[in-house]
């Protein structure tokens, strides 16, 4: 980080603090040739995820989706809010990490099923009755065996 006062390309960080709900942090700084000291402001770039459904179309990840999607399948299941919100922020970081610029709708789902297989069951089953697309009976009979034969 260049000095303002002289130039000089070596300074020292001497504090950092997040600003702006962890959108930007503040770094208070000090050039080592003549101890001139300066705040900076960074801000954190996120790259947009690109989520490639079923049909080939694209769109941009969003959260709010993944979200309504596990709380219709945990309705009733007496599991809070904010057990809820902070599984879809695991979720979103998986993604951010295995996935950093583009996600099939396949892969997401994967990834709130193997959260919501350890959550409960019944909010699983509803979420792959949907996710899964059953067409019959005999795909939850099939689901269900598979769910008995992991315990």
């Amino acid at each position: 980080m260049l000095c303002p006062s002289c130039n000089y390309d070596n300074t020292k960080v001497l504090e950092s603090r997040t600003t702006e709900k962890g959108q930007s942090i503040r770094r208070r700084r000090e050039c080592l040739r003549c101890r001139h000291r300066f705040t900076t402001y960074e801000r954190i770039e996120f790259v947009p995820i690109t989520v490639i459904k079923k049909d080939g179309s694209t769109e941009s990840f969003d959260r709010s989706k993944v979200l309504r999607g596990i709380v219709r399948a945990c309705e009733k299941t007496g599991i809070e809010s904010e057990l809820l919100e902070s599984l879809v922020e695991n979720i979103e970081s998986n993604i951010e990490e295995k996935f950093p610029r583009e996600i099939t709708s396949e892969d997401i789902g994967e990834l709130v099923l193997s959260h919501l297989s350890s959550l409960s069951e019944v909010a699983y089953i509803r979420f792959i009755s949907v996710y899964g697309k059953f067409t019959s009976v005999e795909d939850f009979v099939t689901t269900l065996k598979e769910l008995q034969n992991k315990e």
